[in-house]
């Protein structure tokens, strides 16, 4: 049977409780770090070589959906009544709201070092050090709407003028795309500066700290806001039912994305899976 992934917002507070208290465990198992090194090692640009599948290319939501499976199912594990909620930051647009409070996701980090001190992954509670990592930062950091250079959420709107595009993605199929769902979701859009950084890619501005590069696993917001992006897949794959992952085949030789990009049935690394085995997921969960 199916079970329901829920609007953080709408958590009682004995599943807020249950939420935070299995994902600590998993830290303290280890096997979140596992999952933060992985989210690294396929952090691949376009300027980089070789296959893209995690980021700037097609399979950035089937990778995304598979990779927020594997944590669910570790959480589960602990305690089977847990499911990852999803963070509407089109709707839930405050700094001190859902899913910011003290007894679920702790605040914001503090001026001076953007360290955060509140709730249950703070540093001074001994039970949410960092330990992969880009940098040698030991704590988790946070700089909500970036008080330096201030940004806002993307809006209902930003997001609706991604799920109007019937097309999954077109070519490049990279970071350069001006149409097709898959980009304009993900949001590497043109110009410089905050302009350039829509929907997916902003919200990870606008919560700054460790969730601005490769290894922004460490903040647990992270699987809220991609459980939320891939409710956005599942609308538009409801609004545009006669569409399907694309590229459909791989690029040939002579394509500047040969062997740089996952076809629809071409498996999806790291796991023995492809993008079109992952577009229906109904019989593993659903949305409230």
């Amino acid at each position: 049977m199916a079970y329901t992934r829920k609007d953080v917002s709408t958590l009682t507070a004995a599943e807020r409780r249950r939420f935070v208290k299995a994902l600590l465990e998993i830290k303290r198992r280890g096997e979140y770090d596992e999952f933060v090194r992985m989210h690294i090692d396929h952090y691949v640009s376009d300027g980089d070589g070789g296959l893209r599948s995690a980021h700037m290319a097609p399979s950035f939501l089937p990778w995304h959906r598979r990779f927020l499976l594997d944590l669910e199912r570790a959480l589960r594990r602990v305690d089977p009544s847990v499911t990852v909620p999803y963070w509407d930051w089109t709707r839930d647009r405050s700094t001190t709201a859902a899913p910011w409070t003290k007894d679920f996701l702790g605040g914001n980090g503090r001026r001076s070092d953007h360290q955060v001190t509140t709730g249950p992954f703070a540093y001074s509670t001994g039970r949410w050090t960092i330990r992969e990592n880009v940098t040698d930062g030991k704590f988790l950091t946070r700089d909500l709407g970036r008080a330096a250079a201030p940004i806002a959420l993307p809006t209902g709107s930003d997001v609706e003028r991604a799920l109007q595009d019937p097309v999954y993605d077109t070519a490049p199929w990279d970071s350069t795309a001006t149409r097709g769902f898959r980009n304009k979701l993900e949001g590497w859009g043109t110009g410089s500066g905050s302009a350039a950084w829509r929907n997916h890619n902003r919200v990870h501005r606008w919560v700054g700290g460790v969730m601005l590069g490769g290894a922004s696993v460490n903040d647990p917001v992270f699987w809220l806001h991609h459980a939320f992006i891939d409710l956005l897949w599942t609308r538009w794959q409801t609004r545009h039912r006669e569409h399907r992952y694309l590229p459909a085949a791989a690029p040939g030789p002579r394509d500047r994305q040969y062997r740089r990009v996952v076809a629809r049935q071409e498996k999806l690394p790291p796991w023995d899976v492809t993008p079109a085995q992952l577009e229906d997921v109904s019989r593993i969960y659903r949305y409230a």
